[in-house]
């Protein structure tokens, strides 16, 4: 742990800090469809032109059920658009390689995956996706499912900051604007800096290098099919992969997407090639998340309040980074009794130019907001420092979270800790002055427990099923590991793996594939419809002027419950699955250690 580590971790908190604030104005001016931006002149014109060609009034709000149905439609177009593209990709243009459709069931998974923000990639990108295919099916669903992130979130805190009221906004203005003036003109001056930085934004064909010494691969090597070779192969050459890789990486980060354009990810010296674009990326992915917590504020007139949330966030954020970082520094003792150099610490799995502060840093993002981006492996890490990025996605991803997802999932828990306060004082639990009740506690419960329920019974599932342990990488409790990250990571809409997990296997078994399909579309719409529900309930209430016994929803009081109430939920849930998992090949690791 170097000092110049301890330095970028207090420079990116500073630096999340300071964009809170001005993000979060800029977004109070975006999400009111009346709010004025230095981007009108330019974009006023084409958002009304948007209007009047889709036939929506912008000044006729939506009550929660006809904002919810708005939202179910769009995505759904766009499951069906996207399946259609991969499953003709074959005969679409800008397909330099020639690559073939999709199987209907990696179709289907890649299809539900980009639109509900998860991003999870059964397949690897450079080998797979055409430029039409990673352009039109996927990067466009990158801007869309942000936009509708971040339209739930402005949402539900109307919904709490209205009062006797019935409307919630409109759906369709909340997404364009959102697209408009937000996430289109970041993420082009972001991409014209990544390209600064090394990153390619092309049209070519692949290139091919020579290697200056062939390989010769044995019998029985996975071959680009995923099938064991019958003959040995004999490589002359390495395929470089091209592509529009910086306007894809601009929105998969700002947007808390995810999908990379290669299969390595942020790993990739094309789509990170230096130590500032990996800051630069780490802190897009929670820079939009860290504004909404500001606007959160502002709308409901209590910036106090705002201000709270974000330090629940924090502190579970920094928590998770030096946890995660502690674990990876100290490496693996096996390795260090048999004699191996224990100075870098865990470096399996890692970029040496990132090293072990930048990949713990980054697997702690990318996890805590929906992101799922990764710089390093988190298979290779050991057993607690992968605990720690599977944690923070079976939270909730509610420290920093998702586009507009980590908001209204932490507001989720907000409504369960003064519900707790008001029990505990013997009053009717109030928020923001309205009273909370049995139907809002219920909605709450049900956005919670619709998660625990996918991601517990689809990984027990799996766990028993011959086709769940068919695609491990490794047994025992690593095995089980690997299982519990897919389906937490796609319930949560996250995206990142234990990549040992094969989803797609060479036999062509669809199980995980369509398994992990149905997760990401319960973690995504399951809980937003309740969460929409609690919106409804609330907008509909009267402010009671605050008294004596009002339980205040800001200051350390606050922070404190908020933040019990996140632990006790996300621990008691899931502690025995990470028992059976990391936690259990821990203590196996030290053991082995010791005899």
């Amino acid at each position: 742990m170097r000092p110049t580590d301890w330095l970028q971790l207090g420079l990116f908190i500073g630096i999340l800090a300071a964009i809170t604030k001005p993000l979060g104005i800029y977004l109070t001016q975006v999400l009111d469809p009346a709010g004025k931006t230095w981007l009108d002149p330019v974009l006023r014109p084409l958002e009304k032109l948007t209007y009047r060609l889709m036939g929506v009034n912008p000044w006729r709000e939506h009550g929660w059920k006809g904002y919810t149905f708005a939202m179910l439609l769009f995505s759904a177009v766009g499951v069906l658009f996207t399946y259609a593209i991969l499953r003709l990709q074959h005969l679409l243009p800008l397909n330099p390689q020639g690559l073939p459709a999709l199987s209907p069931a990696l179709a289907f998974n890649t299809a539900v995956s980009f639109t509900t923000n998860t991003n999870w990639q059964s397949y690897s990108g450079e080998s797979t996706l055409s430029y039409f295919s990673q352009m039109v099916a996927l990067t466009i669903h990158n801007f869309t499912s942000a936009a509708v992130g971040i339209a739930v979130a402005a949402a539900l805190v109307r919904g709490i900051a209205r009062h006797s009221a019935a409307t919630l906004g409109n759906f369709w203005v909340d997404l364009i604007r959102s697209t408009y003036y937000l996430l289109l003109p970041i993420c082009l001056v972001f991409a014209v800096f990544l390209v600064s930085q090394g990153m390619i934004q092309n049209f070519k064909p692949y290139d091919t290098a020579k290697l200056v010494e062939p390989i010769t691969l044995p019998v029985g090597t996975i071959d680009a099919a995923g099938k064991p070779s019958t003959e040995p192969q004999t490589i002359t050459g390495q395929t470089i992969a091209q592509g529009p890789m910086a306007s894809q990486a601009a929105i998969k980060m700002l947007g808390t997407n995810g999908g990379g354009f290669t299969n390595a990810n942020a790993a990739h010296p094309f789509e990170n090639p230096t130590p500032l674009s990996n800051f630069m990326q780490m802190l897009a992915i929670l820079a939009i998340g860290s504004g909404l917590t500001w606007y959160l504020g502002k709308t409901t007139n209590n910036q106090a309040h705002g201000w709270s949330v974000w330090a629940v966030m924090m502190i579970l954020f920094v928590t998770g980074v030096l946890t995660c970082w502690w674990a990876e520094a100290h490496g693996n003792p096996i390795h260090q009794a048999m004699g191996v150099v224990a100075a870098d610490g865990n470096m399996e799995g890692k970029e040496l130019r990132f090293g072990i502060f930048n990949s713990s840093l980054f697997a702690t993002v990318t996890t805590a907001a929906s992101c799922g981006a990764v710089n390093s492996m988190h298979d290779s890490f050991t057993p607690i420092g992968g605990l720690v990025p599977l944690f923070m996605i079976e939270l909730g991803e509610v420290v920093i979270g998702g586009v507009g997802a980590g908001l209204y999932g932490m507001l989720v828990f907000v409504v369960l800790a003064v519900f707790i306060a008001g029990l505990m004082v013997g009053r009717t639990p109030e928020y923001l002055g309205k009273k909370i009740h049995a139907f809002d506690v219920k909605m709450a419960m049900l956005a919670l427990l619709v998660l625990t329920a996918s991601i517990l019974g689809f990984s027990a599932w799996a766990a028993a099923s011959a086709w769940g342990r068919a695609g491990l990488n490794n047994a025992g409790p690593h095995g089980f590991s690997e299982i519990l990250y897919a389906y937490s990571s796609c319930t949560g809409n996250n995206g990142s793996a234990f990549a040992g997990l094969t989803a797609t296997p060479a036999d062509g078994d669809s199980h995980y594939n369509v398994t992990l399909a149905l997760a990401m579309l319960i973690g995504r719409f399951l809980m937003i419809i309740p969460v929409m529900a609690l919106a409804g309930s609330l907008v509909k209430k009267n402010i009671a002027p605050p008294s004596a016994g009002t339980f205040p929803v800001a200051g350390s009081t606050f922070a404190i419950l908020l933040l019990g109430t996140v632990l006790l939920v996300g621990a008691l849930n899931f502690l025995p699955a990470l028992a059976l998992g990391p936690i259990v090949e821990h203590f196996l690791m030290l053991h082995e250690k010791l005899f």
